[in-house]
Order: C-alpha cells, then structure tokens, then sequence
C-alpha cells in the first residue's frame, strides 16, 4: 500500500481539520518556471500545476487582448447579428435591450448601451424586477418591448424564454440572443442566437462570461458598420476597449475561470478601471474606501 504524500509546507492539520496536499506538478517545470521568471520556487510550482509552461509563462502572467482576442464571426450567428444590429443604427430603428439583474446582465446591457450611444443610435434598456418578473425575458415585457424596438437584445438571459421570444417576433421585432448558459437541444426562435456554449459550437469560448460574448458582439457589431461606410470624419469609430472595465467586472462578478480570453479581458479592463473613466464605478470604488489600484478582488 502506498504511503501518503508529505504535507504541502508541512501542514499536517489546518485551522479546518484539513492535511494540505500538493497539487501534482512536474518539478521540473516548476524549478524551470522559478529559474525562468526569477520568482520563488513555490509559485514556480503553482503555475506548473496550473498548467502553465515555459512557453506560456510571459502570457499567462501579463495576458494582452492582441494574443487572445478571437474572430467574433468563429461563433455560430455572431454574423448574422452584427449585421442586424448594424442596419438598426444605420436606419434608425428603435433598439431595446433586456438584461438580467445580476452583475454581468448589468455590466453587459451598459456596454451594449454605450457601444449604441457611441456609435449614433439609442436603446432602452430594460431589466426585470426579480421579485415581480424572475429571471430571463417575459411575455409582457418582451411584447411590450416589441411595439417600440424593432430589434431587443437580451443579454445574459434569453437561450431558455422560447414563449417570451416567440411572442416578441410576433408582435414584429428581430430578437437577438447574446447568452452564455447551457442551452437544451432546442434554441428559441429568435433571429439569431449567439452563445458560445450552444451545442453545435466547439466550446472553445465556453468559459466566456455573457459580458465577454457582448463584447464581442460590439466588435463584429462595429466591424459591420465599417463595412457598410457608416464611419466618417463627423462620426468616428469608438475605441471599445474604453469599455473593459464593465468587461472585467461582469466577468470577475460571474465567477468564470480566469483562463485564455478571460484572463485577457480582466487584465486589460482592470487597467481601464484603475482611470477612473466610469463615473458610476468610481463612486463605487469610493463608497467602498478602495484606496488601492484595483484588482479582481476588489472587482468581486
């Protein structure tokens, strides 16, 4: 019978009765990664059991949005979308978006607002009261929202509120769907459904946070308009990365895993945040006394 592998740092019992084990890990990427980084052997080993390597090291450490950034158009109805949301601002179509009430419906219904207001179009926003409407679009709500919006984007909600889409697209308006949560083998019959966890997707963007797929609807959203000539020297194309800071928020707040695009988003939207360019997120930071450059932490 196998003996037991030593106590990590000769924790034999923690404060909650616990032996601390190791992570296993190759120790030889462990010392290699300590040598290589000029840090102590025991992050060398942390990393090396978080699966990073000598190659990815630099990366992983400080992740920039040019080595992680995908083509929004690699998810299925990315295309289809944009250009849809495009020809509603370009026309002058009325623009709604529903979002979920927690942080990342919030932070991704802002994004979607400023992107719109920063491009020439408006939209009103539309988040349901949890006590009186409970999660994802309603019937009423979304019927409502039919007779003034030609085009309503829900954000964070939509993949499983089949009834509440079908009734919108009878009342006349285009439904976008921009999620994240798993869906059933059925989609609701919206007009394009973006969702990098849908089941005919790869799942390579499957950890995204739903404010990380807006975002990326923002970029091809963007890209669309570019094409179609809508950017000129009166109306200038937005800088979206201006907008990372409720990226980073949104994700943080969500609890996805901080790896591959995550990671990147955070790490830039964080620097974003530390400007203070969000009038509402720096009260937020002085209400709560942050004092410091901001971190996930603090995010969370």
């Amino acid at each position: 019978m196998a003996s037991a592998p030593p106590p990590f740092l000769g924790v034999e019992r923690s404060l909650g009765g616990r032996r601390w084990l190791a992570r296993a890990a190759d120790d030889r990427v462990a010392v290699a990664l300590s040598q290589q980084l000029n840090v102590p052997e025991i992050l060398g080993r942390v990393l090396a059991a978080r699966g990073v390597t000598t190659a990815t090291a630099a990366t992983w450490l400080s992740p920039r949005l040019r080595d992680a950034m995908p083509d929004p158009s690699s998810l299925r109805d990315m295309d289809r979308a944009a250009e849809r949301l495009a020809r509603a601002v370009r026309h002058g179509e009325g623009i709604a978006i529903f979002g979920d009430y927690d942080v990342d419906g919030g932070t991704s219904s802002a994004l979607l607002a400023r992107f719109l207001r920063a491009v020439g179009a408006d939209a009103e926003v539309y988040i349901p009261d949890r006590r009186r409407e409970g999660y994802g679009p309603n019937t009423p709500a979304m019927q409502a929202l039919a007779t003034r919006a030609a085009v309503i984007v829900t954000v964070d909600c939509g993949t499983g509120a089949a009834e509440p889409i079908a009734a919108a697209a009878e009342a006349g308006a285009d439904v976008i769907v921009i999620d994240h949560h798993t869906p059933g083998p059925e989609l609701p019959p919206a007009f394009a459904v973006v969702n990098p966890n849908r089941l005919d997707e790869d799942g390579a963007l499957g950890n995204l946070a739903a404010v990380g797929v807006a975002f990326l609807f923002a970029v091809a959203t963007s890209r669309a308009l570019r094409a179609a000539g809508w950017y000129n020297a009166a109306r200038l194309e937005p800088d979206l990365l201006r907008w990372l800071d409720l990226v980073a928020l949104g994700t943080v707040c969500d609890v996805v895993p901080l790896t591959g695009l995550n990671r990147a988003l955070v790490a830039q939207g964080l620097k974003v945040m530390a400007t203070r360019g969000n009038a509402g997120l720096a009260a937020l930071a002085d209400a709560a006394r942050m004092n410091a450059a901001p971190g996930a932490y603090h995010a969370g």
